[in-house]
């Protein structure tokens, strides 16, 4: 049944493509083909095909059934006998909000009377000495504070091997023998505990079950980017996961957090080698959770995504330069895929995932690549002929406007109607509620596509950017990311996007001087780009953001009515900020705390 519902999946993705493709080169060749014509039509097609397959995934999504239903609220799954680490790696963060979150979390396993059957590690790679002691005040205070000592261990690596494939490696082959399971999280993980509970319960029921990801949804943003992620994410990507799920069947994702694994598959399965070469292709691999899900489907287990196991959680990026810097970093790791995609007995479906992953970052200089070379048309163009041959009548261009106009709407379709129907289905459902209604649904949702449509041009300059750095053999390094709701300056904005002006520029320019026929067709591109640091800096503003959510734009369920485990972690947000101020200064007895890993067994 999987393998037909791929197979009908890739069929209507290619005929939808080579639809496109067949009225586009219709309305371009009418009066003649150039080598320029066969480029933009190839160029398209490839840009329908990924458009098509987004299409596809998010139709799957809303019109296939649940994936499992989840146990009726207030009952827990059974007492596991088996152990569970929940792995917390670290790199210069903020250690006030990070273990925060951490006991928020270990409250939430005590209250519920699981504790005992999980233990929480904080694995740090962290480079600054600063990070590292506020790192271990904060486990000090926690411990001390909840009491769990045994429960909560602390461990930094004076080597950041690997990054942090290497540091998860290094938990597996050290203390990994005395947990039948690892729940892996991010910095910026947040998860409630009886959704930590369910996790568990499902792998102790499915013994082939190697790794079970949940859907993180995104919360604690302030900023008009961030809520407007956070909003984006809450209401249409359960519909997405959902249709991966039912597509990718056993061979489905890991994101890289937010996802329990079976101990003994991933240290039998997932060992990483280095690829010859030096970064950005040669090296380490950066976007190891790919190739890890590979692996385990190489090996027979089985890997799931499950979008209905709610109270899985993260926060974002709260402007696009973070979001800039973070995509990077992946754009490098999902590009060096394409040194694995031919491994030997990799699945088919998860090779498929990996191209996937590749083309999310590839389509944006393809659709840049086609926006040149449909420019370059009429200005290499020859003078019309309006009497070839030995006709005696003028021959005037033909226009194809009503097949255009079907290739407009149907791009439009492909991009709009998915999210349109989640919108609308959502609205006039139960699941309203929870966003504050009906009105604010679809008020949300109408703002979210104004917003995403005029940042889709600056973030398809930001990726071209981060393909071309790469296939200069430029490395993105490994650098934190900053979460706070600071605000983003307009010379900062102006620092990263300037050069998005000139391009904005150019576009108006040139299509005004040599192609004015396409100079409408252009300002949706250009103008977001020759206001690109505005946009960039006042998206970033908190101040916007909150005055955003006054009037119930991008409302969420998480911040209309906040889960225990969201309000307990930050009460323990702003108790840890406040200690850390008073611990940071120089102590009576100048103690140092440090708490060792200790595994069990």
């Amino acid at each position: 049944m999987v393998v037909l519902g791929r197979l009908i999946f890739a069929l209507v993705a290619l005929a939808l493509a080579v639809l496109a493709g067949f009225l586009f080169a219709t309305v371009i060749t009418a009066n003649g083909a150039t080598w320029l014509h066969f480029a933009q039509i190839v160029l398209l097609i490839v840009c329908c095909m990924w458009l098509a397959w987004g299409f596809n995934t998010a139709v799957a999504g809303i019109f296939f059934s649940r994936t499992r239903p989840t146990r009726r609220a207030g009952v827990l799954a059974p007492v596991s006998s088996n152990r569970t680490a929940i792995l917390m790696p670290v790199y210069n963060e903020d250690a006030a909000a990070v273990m925060a979150r951490v006991a928020a979390m270990i409250e939430g396993l005590r209250r519920i009377r699981r504790l005992d059957g999980f233990d929480v590690l904080i694995l740090s790679d962290s480079t600054k000495p600063e990070a590292v002691e506020a790192e271990r005040r904060a486990v000090f205070e926690v411990a001390g504070a909840l009491e769990t000592g045994t429960h909560l261990y602390y461990r930094h690596r004076e080597k950041n091997t690997n990054r942090k494939a290497g540091n998860i490696a290094e938990f597996v082959t050290q203390q990994g023998g005395a947990y039948a399971y690892m729940l892996v999280l991010d910095a910026d993980s947040l998860m409630r505990p009886e959704t930590m509970v369910e996790m568990v319960a499902r792998m102790d029921d499915d013994p082939e079950l190697a790794l079970l990801q949940t859907q993180p949804l995104i919360i604690n943003r302030r900023t008009l980017f961030g809520r407007a992620l956070q909003f984006s994410a809450a209401l249409y990507s359960p519909f997405f996961s959902r249709g991966i799920a039912a597509l990718q069947g056993r061979e489905g994702p890991f994101w890289g957090h937010n996802a329990i694994i079976r101990t003994r598959a991933f240290a039998q399965s997932c060992g990483l080698p280095h690829l010859s070469g030096q970064p950005p292709f040669g090296g380490h691999i950066l976007s190891h959770d790919f190739v890890e899900a590979a692996l385990l489907a190489r090996d027979g287990w089985k890997v799931r995504v499950d979008p209905e196991l709610e109270g899985s959680f993260e926060e974002a990026p709260s402007n696009l330069i973070e979001y800039a810097k973070r995509d990077r970093r992946w754009c490098q790791g999902n590009l060096q895929h394409g040194r694995l995609v031919a491994a030997p007995r990799i699945a088919f479906w998860s090779r498929v995932a990996m191209i996937s992953g590749i083309m999310a970052y590839a389509a944006s200089p393809i659709w840049l690549v086609f926006l040149i070379v449909s420019m370059l048309d009429p200005i290499l163009a020859p003078a019309p002929n309006y009497f070839p041959g030995d006709s005696l009548f003028p021959v005037f261009p033909r226009p194809e406007t009503t097949k255009a106009l079907l290739l407009l709407l149907g791009i439009f379709t492909l991009l709009l109607l998915p999210k349109t129907l989640i919108a609308f289905r959502t609205a006039f459902s139960h699941r309203a509620a929870r966003f504050g209604g009906s009105i604010a649904v679809l008020m949300g949702a109408t703002c979210e596509l104004i917003l995403t449509s005029a940042l889709a041009p600056i973030m398809m300059l930001f990726q071209s950017k981060a393909v071309a750095e790469i296939l200069m053999a430029r490395d993105s390094g490994w650098p934190s990311t900053d979460r706070d709701d600071e605000g983003l300056p307009l010379s900062t904005a102006f620092a990263a996007s300037w050069w998005m002006v000139i391009v904005g520029a150019l576009l108006l320019v040139t299509t005004f001087i040599y192609a004015i026929n396409l100079f409408l067709w252009v300002l949706p591109i250009a103008l977001p780009l020759l206001v690109a640091p505005f946009f960039i800096s006042f998206t970033g503003d908190p101040t916007l953001g909150d005055k955003a959510r006054a009037m119930s734009i991008f409302a969420t369920p998480f911040e209309i009515a906040p889960e225990p485990v969201i309000r307990a972690s930050e009460a323990w947000r702003q108790r840890l900020a406040g200690e850390q101020k008073t611990l940071s200064q120089p102590r009576r007895d100048s103690r140092t705390v440090k708490v060792e890993t200790a595994a069990r067994g």
